[in-house]
């Protein structure tokens, strides 16, 4: 699809005001810089997305109140971007959902709705939902407003990287707006990293798509991803960009992620979740060696007892 430069232009300067640029730090010694969204107000990029969905909506849409379905940090961005703009918000999700996460929507002022499953049922109840009562359905991924405004890391990085551009950005697939956005934002570049996009094991459906054309056989098993978790539509335009902009995607495992969680605590005492932990566990795991790198640490939000767990481990 189609996908105008002048989207990205317009979320980064709608945004510029409302979200943290988020730094980016170099480790000279192993080749790598790290992209710190833990450091994002709802302690995730998915509040980019939601932020310059909810600002592009007209009155009467936002008069209507907000649907989403969320693992908890889309959730948590769109909680946030309802107060902020003087709306309602409800959030669907499964029984088995973050426990820090619920909270965080609710304290962002979220009515959250549980779903019998996991994800995917989740978002179908979503979306029956606002389309029975007349409500504002926002999309994690599928939305090319959110993607524009996940976009805006891209942005951000090509300010912060100046003259070293690196040979390839890591970046968390779930839904695929976060690497779309990115590889949108970053391909006028005159020589462009290779945006390389990172699954779990345990929910591989875009990692099928992109290799095999199909997910039919994807068993999806529970993970410490749990924000990159579940399928996604059928018919979602971020199919087609993933598809047509990523140079890979790859598979880490539910060891290798707990490691990483591991090592950016005791090496940067960053406190990161499972679905941001994907990148630095496939290059520490050897999966991804296009050097230098920039890896996107998506978000911070996890459980404490988990952490700790891990961390202690």
């Amino acid at each position: 699809m189609m996908f105008p430069k002048e989207w990205i232009e317009q979320a980064y300067l709608r945004l510029k005001n409302e979200v943290i640029q988020t730094p980016l730090t170099w480790d000279e010694q192993t080749a790598l810089s790290f992209k710190w969204e833990n450091h994002q107000i709802t302690g995730s990029f998915k509040v980019r997305g939601a932020l310059n969905r909810a600002f592009s909506l007209e009155e009467w849409e936002l008069e209507r109140g907000l649907v989403c379905a969320s693992a908890g940090n889309h959730g948590q961005g769109v909680a946030y971007a309802a107060k902020r703009l003087g709306t309602s918000c409800i959030v669907f999700t499964y029984e088995n959902a973050s426990a820090l996460k619920v909270e965080q929507m609710r304290a962002w002022g979220a009515d959250v709705r549980f779903v019998s499953g996991n994800y995917a049922d989740a978002e179908q109840a979503a979306i029956e939902y606002a389309q029975r009562h007349k409500m504002t359905w926002i999309s994690p991924y599928n939305d090319p407003q959110v993607i524009a405004g996940q976009a805006t890391i891209g942005v951000e990085l090509i300010e912060q990287w100046a003259e070293n551009i690196p040979e390839s950005v890591v970046v968390p697939v779930g839904g695929g707006g976060l690497a779309a956005g990115i590889a949108l934002a970053i391909q006028h570049l005159p020589n462009p990293p290779k945006v390389i996009g990172i699954q779990s094991e345990a929910s591989p459906y875009f990692h099928a798509l992109f290799h095999q054309g199909n997910k039919e056989k994807v068993v999806e098993w529970k993970s410490l991803a749990d924000g990159l978790a579940g399928d996604l539509e059928e018919s979602s335009i971020t199919i087609p960009l993933v598809k047509s902009h990523l140079f890979d995607i790859r598979l880490v495992s539910e060891i290798e992620i707990a490691q990483a969680i591991r090592y950016a605590w005791e090496n940067f005492q960053e406190r990161i979740e499972g679905s941001a932990a994907v990148t630095l566990a496939a290059v520490m795991s050897g999966k991804v060696q296009e050097f230098p790198a920039t890896l996107i640490i998506s978000g911070g939000n996890i459980d404490s007892s988990l952490f700790e767990k891990i961390i202690h481990s």
